[in-house]
């Protein structure tokens, strides 16, 4: 492996050529917030700020005014402020092949991306739900590590990279993937309600600013400095703040009872309490250090108490599949059923796990994508340009050339007489929607425990083939999301029995939330594959015209008697579904 030459990434000291931040002094309210950004400016092994709040929720003007206060480093230089924009590819975040030093100095040089323009400065992640999965993920193992290792273009190559990562979202553009969101120490979640008298001030300042930057910038010097001298004293002093082993487990209490995943919440509490601390210039936690940081810790994090299981039932000899263990309850004033669980009805696996064969089959797409070798592909005609070969694809291979190997090919010479190509994609990331009927007339004749077969069945094929599962539920008028984007849990059934059912079928609102959903995860991911399930008994008044298109789709009929009344057809007409009804 030849020596690889890594240039010097120049610091983002104050440019007088870029417009001025808005300063974070002149901010108006938002304390939680601002709160946030100072903890984690004192103590970045907190892990990060997230914010989630609605448009005009001054997100991203506080977030970037966080730079101006942050002390100098040792060098005299501010920290770097980076901000990853969202159409940012895997390259340019992580670094790659210098090839203008190739060609020129023949040389192999390694040209840094953001994640090492970030190092020991701020990562800013705007919209950071949109971000790809792979974004996600490389963002992921170097927050996690502090370590940003390369291995691509034939260079082998790690630096470091440890940055406070700081995120902002609007919830109604889509969630955040579970793994980064707990990856985040502390949440905010804003609103943009403001009193007439606040919104006045606002206005205000903003209209100062935009016109006259500098002028107003220099009103605020003073108390930016103040907060830049103070956050440096508490860092100074962070070291020396003591957490005593009584709030410890009063941590420990309140995470426990908050039902989160883990032990990260119970770390970063004491780190945030005594970076709270130390900003109080005190040397040592007290119950007031815990209180200010408690919202910050749990609100992603907290959990709701999961409900206990309903008890077995007494060995019996085993009903026939048509019957179940108890009938549904109804009120003594009405014929219809009252609300239930899933934990009173067997899952009917016999009677659905066949029948659900063809729903489950593996998602395909559009196009097949063939695994092929990277090997060299021979461009047509002497002297031909590498980019108008490269927007040819050939048979079998990537349209994207493998640059480092086609220099090593034809020595160094340029144009290239031939082009190597990268590996093609062998998979695609793939989605099963499933939209759970959760009405009280799915309780009639017993219908839950053929959904939950159904539920299962699906869940089963996506968990074995490593593809994610999204749940929705629609009963008592609402839409419910059982179960977030994830990847298909290998134990599904306690949450399938957890799941109470009442009240009517709001078709058309599951819908069209789940068209919404489809939309948002395509912007995020175009190559995304998705199958929607709609499993339903057909019982419901909604029109059938004109209803929200969900993509491919399947409609799991679980009415179970055997002279169906033909409304699940309907639907699945209406959608252009295909049509699946279970045998009664």
């Amino acid at each position: 492996m030849p020596s690889i030459a890594i240039p010097t990434v120049p610091s983002a000291s104050s440019d007088p050529t870029l417009a001025p931040n808005y300063p974070f002094a002149a901010v108006a309210g938002q304390v939680p917030f601002k709160l946030a950004l100072i903890l984690a400016a004192i103590s970045p092994s907190i892990g990060g700020v997230l914010v989630s709040g609605p448009r005009g929720a001054a997100k991203s003007t506080l977030a970037r005014s966080l730079a101006d206060i942050l002390p100098l480093r040792c060098d005299s230089q501010s920290h770097p402020f980076i901000t990853l924009p969202l159409g940012t590819g895997e390259e340019m975040l992580t670094g790659t092949l210098d090839l203008q030093k190739v060609l020129s100095d023949s040389q192999v040089s390694f040209n840094p991306g953001l994640l090492a323009k970030a190092d020991t400065g701020v990562l800013y992640v705007d919209e950071v739900n949109l971000l790809s999965d792979t974004l996600v993920d490389l963002l992921l193992d170097v927050a996690a590590s502090g370590v940003n290792r390369v291995e691509r273009d034939g260079i082998s190559h790690s630096h470091s990279s440890r940055f406070l990562l700081l995120g902002t979202m609007n919830p109604d553009e889509g969630e955040l993937r579970p793994q980064l969101q707990d990856r985040f120490g502390l949440a905010v979640e804003l609103d943009n309600q403001y009193s007439l008298d606040e919104r006045i001030d606002i206005v205000r300042l903003r209209e100062q600013f935009d016109g006259d930057a500098k002028v107003f910038c220099d009103r605020y010097i003073d108390e930016q400095l103040h907060l830049q001298q103070s956050i440096e004293r508490a860092q100074a002093r962070l070291p020396q703040v003591i957490c005593a082993d009584e709030w410890r487990r009063a941590i420990a209490e309140r995470c426990t009872a908050a039902h989160v995943d883990g032990l990260r919440a119970d770390i970063v509490w004491c780190r945030a309490a005594m970076a709270h601390a130390a900003w109080c210039g005190r040397d040592s936690v007290i119950a007031a250090d815990l209180s200010m940081v408690a919202e910050l810790v749990l609100s992603h994090r907290r959990k709701p108490a999961p409900q206990n299981p309903p008890p077995a039932a007494p060995p019996s000899t085993p009903p026939p599949a048509s019957n179940f263990q108890r009938p549904p309850e109804r009120d003594s004033n009405s014929n219809a059923p009252t609300s239930g669980d899933w934990g009173r009805m067997k899952p009917q696996q016999q009677v659905t796990a066949d029948a659900l064969e063809l729903a489950c089959k593996p998602l395909l797409p559009s196009t097949p994508v063939r695994q092929h070798r990277a090997d060299e592909v021979a461009a047509k005609g002497a002297g031909q340009s590498a980019s108008a070969s490269a927007g040819k694809r050939a048979d079998g291979y990537s349209r994207r050339p493998n640059w480092f190997k086609t220099l090593v090919k034809n020595r160094g010479q340029w144009p290239p007489s031939s082009l190597s190509f990268w590996r093609q994609k062998t998979a695609q990331p793939a989605l099963h929607l499933i939209l759970l009927d959760t009405s009280a007339s799915t309780l009639k004749n017993s219908l839950f425990g053929r959904a939950k077969a159904a539920v299962l069945a699906i869940a089963e094929r996506a968990y074995i083939s490593r593809e994610q599962l999204l749940l929705l539920g629609f009963g008592n008028g609402k839409v419910e999301t059982l179960l977030p984007q994830v990847r298909a849990p290998k134990a599904l059934r306690q949450l399938l029995d957890s799941i109470p059912a009442a009240g009517g079928t709001p078709l058309r609102q599951v819908l069209q939330q789940a068209r919404d959903t489809r939309a948002k995860l395509l912007r995020q991911s175009p190559e995304l594959l998705t199958r929607t399930y709609l499993i339903t008994d057909g019982r419901t008044t909604a029109p059938l015209e004109q209803l929200p298109e969900v993509g491919d789709c399947v409609l799991v009929d679980i009415e179970s008697s055997s002279i169906k009344r033909g409304k699940g057809q309907a639907i699945a007409a209406a959608l252009g579904a295909q049509y699946l009804p279970l045998p009664a």
